[in-house]
């Protein structure tokens, strides 16, 4: 395990805003020594900069309010696709959020709170389970089980990965994918996810205006506030849309009004539906390869990470990717999806600069809290579509973004054809959703592109 460590001390971020150029000389997260002597656990210490002006980095953390808020504001950043990606396969959409709370909470545990992640459910898992349990598409998924025995199995293979990088170390994953190509991933990550976002919110022109209004919420909170406002944009700015949202609509009769009837016959408190994975071999064939697009999402995600935090959380991915697929077992042991990192957590990190892995435990204990109460669950999935879908352009946005920004922080040579074609052929291919099938396996389109990344820069960066 002596590989599973930092090598060097760590760079510092600068925190540019619209009310301060000043730049932060402090380090986001140093080389600690304690893990030198077997800690687990970075040495947490307190925050004591300013919110303005200074990232809040991996080992530190906030007031138990702000961090409650903060934590807040990633569960809504992650709701969305959580309960989408359940209701697409006939799972429970409440269940799936009370094991995303769950297995972020042990994520943060495995990983000795170094890696700041949320797990959420994967999208990855919704192709294969619905051709494993012969899904109809709308209701209960009574082939449930067989699905859950598919999953389950990923899992574990998953977590085996994990055990080898850290026995082996992250060397060969530095070289399989140098900035340049984890660049290109991080920036399809966001772009794939763009065109079903803005299809979502163009069904009609009151639902683009309404997602028009949530965007320019959420960039105002970002622009024009400060301190702890400023953190809390995603969050501040659904609620005024939500308020908006609802004047319109329910007030003035304009568009489709909220139904709070989901709400009003929801319990308070009440336990999600469990259910016992079954092992059928015709679908662990089906499901078991999305354990390489989880390594492949996962990597990519991690790299963002380290490229917006200036800190080396490349020694920790072996941990990761155990946690990512021992939390993938657990959850579909009890009945739940497949958990992934969430790149839409990633952008909340990116625009808020706040890194503390604390912030990700505060959200998973709010997201249980969600699940063992289906009367806040209900309020939540309340939420009209085209106001996720404006938050969503958001975040998908930064995350793009945070993929340019790994290769202008690595100084990436795009006079170089190889550097221009990688980059190139990457992007268009995820951002087109360009997808190759290995036999009966669709890679999809985030797969596809950075297959082509991985084997582009194998051909063309030897040096």
């Amino acid at each position: 395990m002596a590989q599973d460590r930092p090598t060097a001390a760590q760079d510092t971020v600068s925190d540019h805003s619209s009310h301060s150029s000043l730049q932060s000389a402090r380090p986001l997260t140093e080389y600690n020594p304690d893990f030198e002597n077997g800690e687990w656990f970075p040495t947490w210490r307190p925050f004591q900069g300013d919110l303005d002006t200074h990232a809040v980095a991996i080992n530190e953390y906030l007031p138990a309010g702000k961090s409650v808020l903060l934590g807040i504001q990633h569960t809504f950043a992650m709701f969305g696709a959580t309960v989408l990606a359940p209701l697409l396969m006939g799972f429970d959409a409440n269940l799936a959020i009370l094991m995303s709370g769950l297995c972020t909470v042990m994520f943060f545990v495995i990983t000795g709170g170094r890696m700041p992640s949320y797990l959420g459910s994967s999208f990855a898992f919704i192709g294969p389970v619905i051709a494993a349990s012969a899904y109809a598409g709308s209701g209960v998924n009574t082939n449930l089980n067989v699905a859950l025995g598919g999953i389950m199995v990923c899992g574990i293979i998953y977590a085996l990965v994990g055990l080898l990088v850290m026995k082996v170390g992250t060397g060969w994953i530095e070289r399989l994918m140098p900035p340049v190509v984890t660049g290109a991933i991080v920036m399809i990550i966001g772009l794939n996810l763009a065109p079903v976002t803005v299809q979502g919110v163009s069904a009609n022109q009151f639902d683009a205006w309404m997602a028009t209004l949530t965007v320019l919420l959420i960039s105002s909170v970002a622009i024009f506030t400060r301190g702890m406002l400023r953190r809390l944009l995603l969050l501040v700015g659904l609620i005024l849309s939500y308020i908006i949202y609802y004047v319109v609509t329910n007030v003035l009769g304009f568009g489709t009004p909220i139904d709070f009837s989901g709400v009003q016959q929801a319990a308070w408190i009440g336990l999600p539906s469990l259910h016992t994975p079954t092992f059928e071999w015709s679908a662990v064939v089906l499901i078991v390869p999305v354990a390489f697009i989880l390594i492949a999402e996962n990597l990519g995600h991690f790299k963002a990470v380290e490229g917006m935090t200036r800190s080396r959380v490349t020694p920790y991915i072996g941990r990761a990717f155990f946690a990512d697929g021992l939390a993938t077992t657990f959850s579909a042991g009890f009945g739940g999806t497949g958990v992934t990192t969430y790149a839409e957590n990633i952008g909340v990190m990116a625009v808020t600069k706040v890194y503390s892995t604390t912030i990700f435990v505060m959200a998973g204990f709010v997201a249980i809290l969600l699940g063992l109460s289906p009367k806040f669950g209900a309020i939540i999935q309340s939420i009209p579509p085209a106001l996720l879908g404006g938050a969503s352009i958001v975040v998908f946005g930064l995350i793009a973004v945070a993929g340019v920004k790994i290769w202008i922080d690595n100084h990436i040579d795009f006079s170089k054809n190889s550097n221009l074609i990688i980059a190139a052929v990457t992007v268009i291919m995820g951002a087109g959703n360009f997808s190759l099938h290995l036999g009966g396996f669709d890679l999809g389109g985030i797969g596809t592109a950075t297959l082509a990344a991985i084997v582009l820069n194998a051909l063309f960066n030897r040096q």
